[in-house]
């Protein structure tokens, strides 16, 4: 892992905004890049003097990457169906309990489970699939889909800057720079774990209740 993590780093390097969306477009499909070692890497080179990136054209580039990514692995959901998924998900890591498990989650929150899973570990590059087997409206997937992006990549792309600039030789310690990056955004991700949470309850009060009649109707 050591030695692709350092690969992924020096394609942002010498891709800039292209190996950004080439990777976060992996990372939103069936190969499973750390978008930890992909956006703030490319946001600490933005900040150095000299470099032909800026902070917003990274959180663009991950942004538009996410959303590619997502968008293949929709369709492919919609075109191969439920059974072709589970049958041979498990060779492209995608097995069964967690494409399940992605499922279970957008069943749950329906289109907001769509965009709070951008900010999930494992949830965040598998939800496109149940998206695309449950035929989720496109345009509600696609805008979920950028806004949590976006979203998730500020966040990033500001951790990146901020620990970067205090600790530039980080770019040379992949390993130090994701644990770095996530014990900052520890925060983040309780914040939307706490969002979720209220969104159930929001969901589950204003659920449709059953009128009498109804009841009455399904008695007989």
């Amino acid at each position: 892992m050591h030695d692709l993590i350092v690969i992924w780093m020096e394609w942002v390097k010498a891709w800039e905004y292209l190996g950004v969306i080439i990777l976060m477009a992996m990372e939103s499909s069936i190969i499973p890049v750390p978008s930890e070692v992909v956006v703030p890497p490319a946001a600490i080179l933005a900040a150095m003097p000299g470099s032909n990136m800026n902070f917003w054209g990274v959180v663009i580039a991950g942004t538009v990457g996410s959303y590619v990514g997502s968008v293949i692995m929709y369709y492919t959901a919609l075109w191969a169906g439920r059974p072709f998924i589970y049958k041979f998900g498990k060779y492209f890591f995608m097995p069964k309990h967690k494409v399940e498990k992605a499922e279970e989650f957008m069943r749950t929150y329906a289109t907001g489970g769509i965009f709070f899973s951008r900010f999930l570990p494992v949830i965040r590059h598998l939800i496109s699939i149940p998206a695309g087997m449950a035929r989720v409206n496109f345009l509600k997937f696609s805008i979920s889909t950028i806004t949590g992006s976006a979203i998730w990549c500020w966040v990033l792309a500001w951790f990146g800057d901020k620990v970067g600039r205090n600790n530039p030789a980080l770019l040379d310690s992949p390993e130090e720079l994701i644990a770095a990056i996530k014990a900052e955004s520890h925060l983040i991700v309780l914040g939307v774990l706490l969002l979720i949470v209220l969104y159930a309850i929001m969901k589950y009060m204003t659920r449709p209740k059953n009128k009498p009649q109804d009841s009455a109707d399904k008695a007989e």
